[in-house]
């Protein structure tokens, strides 16, 4: 459980999870099922029945997390954000009688919003979690503005897409320090002594062969006429562009996972608690394997639906078979909508099938990522958190308000 750290720096603590899938999919099988009868409200109560499942499996030298936060606080946070949404909505209806140029202008400025408001959510939720999150008895607190963080977001964003991606070392450093900046431990602050150059390594290899492989494809296309045209009239790029693409393609796909893998890594091991410090390994491959599941998983349920709703629709329109043709699509239509009981058995299909997915993702991209940041994780010097003392809870956050609303995060 804990041992003398190499380096002299006092006794390190070790991280366990302890949970299983089984337990957390019967959390979510039960969450769903709750939800039909109350109109999708229930999913506070199976959040909050999530957290306590990973806070309470989560052992930091002995001792687990405790979550202190309860699915009314949710469901008024979202009641209370519902009130900035009614405007943003009506907004919406009325720009869809407008002309389409005006359409498109406002349609834009809306997704600005949104992505703002994003931004500011992600702050409040994580206020939120870490104000009703205990370890020893002790709370967590974070500080600092969730609309300076919005900012911050926002304008790091708009110089994202202008350096197409230069800039986002910079981007992520800053906004780790942010947030570990205003984050406390009881009356312990946190520190971060990572930067943009913790991760500009890693980052900048993969950008500049990306760079290049792109510029050789496009110098391809620009350079070469030997390509051919189908009957239809689109014109067919030769076998090299096709083959540097899908090079491109793979490339940029386990990129992206070894990258992050490097950054939650070294930005997480940035952290200190005061004298105690942080280090997590997580291995950008684990992460691929995961999302690997993922996709397999979801593509049999895809396909356990669709061999399941080709026998329901088969036995409902089988008597017009008996006719001597084929069913017409409008018969099958007019059939389906001429039912309730035919319309609510194809609703609840389909929300069986956005519940599985929503099921799969928790149960293996949620979960596998908690379990591989807690599995190596270490906290160095671990005796000098013993001299914390507690902090009040802040009571003046109710629920999280709009990242409710918008459903974000999976924890």
């Amino acid at each position: 459980m804990s041992q003398v750290a190499a380096g002299g720096n006092g006794r390190s603590g070790a991280v366990r999870f302890t949970g299983t899938r089984e337990e957390l999919l019967g959390i979510m099988v039960r969450g769903y099922l709750g939800m039909l009868p109350t109109l999708g409200l229930y999913r506070f109560w199976m959040v909050t029945a999530k957290r306590r499942f990973y806070w309470s499996h989560t052992e930091i030298d002995g001792d687990t997390l405790e979550y202190t936060g309860s699915a009314m606080q949710l469901l008024v946070g979202f009641m209370m954000a519902v009130v900035v949404f009614v405007p943003i909505y009506a907004f919406l209806f009325f720009l869809s009688t407008q002309s389409r140029e005006w359409a498109l202008v406002g349609y834009a400025a809306i997704g600005l919003v949104f992505w703002f408001l994003i931004g500011y959510a992600i702050y409040r939720t994580r206020d939120f979690r870490l104000s009703r999150t205990l370890w020893r008895g002790i709370r967590f607190d974070q500080r600092g503005s969730a609309l300076g963080y919005a900012i911050r977001r926002f304008l790091w964003s708009a110089l994202m897409v202008l350096t197409l991606g230069a800039v986002y070392p910079f981007m992520a450093g800053n906004l780790w320090r942010y947030r570990y900046g205003h984050t406390w431990f009881g009356d312990r602050p946190f520190g971060f002594t990572g930067s943009w150059r913790t991760v500009a390594g890693a980052y900048y290899a993969i950008y500049a062969v990306a760079i290049v492989m792109v510029g050789a494809i496009l110098f391809d296309l620009v350079g070469r006429r030997d390509y051919y045209t189908r009957a239809n009239g689109s014109i067919v790029p030769n076998a090299p562009v096709v083959l540097l693409g899908l090079v491109l393609f793979g490339f940029l796909l386990f990129g992206v996972y070894f990258y992050r893998g490097r950054e939650i890594s070294r930005m997480f091991s940035s952290v200190r608690i005061g004298d105690a410090t942080v280090t997590v390994t997580v291995r950008g491959r684990a992460m691929f394997a995961q999302s690997v599941v993922y996709v397999l998983g979801m593509a049999g349920a895809v396909i356990v639906f669709a061999i399941l709703l080709g026998v329901v629709i088969g036995s409902i329109v089988s008597p017009l078979g008996g006719n001597g043709h084929a069913p017409q699509t409008a018969e099958v239509a007019r059939i389906l909508q001429g039912s309730l009981v035919n319309l609510a058995l194809l609703v609840i299909g389909y929300l069986a099938l956005l519940a599985t997915f929503a099921t799969l993702a928790e149960i293996v991209m949620g979960f596998g990522y908690w379990k591989l940041v807690a599995r190596e994780a270490q906290i160095s010097n671990v005796e000098s958190l013993k001299t914390v003392r507690a902090g009040a809870e802040d009571k003046s956050l109710v629920g999280e308000g709009i990242a409710s609303a918008l459903n974000l995060g999976s924890y």
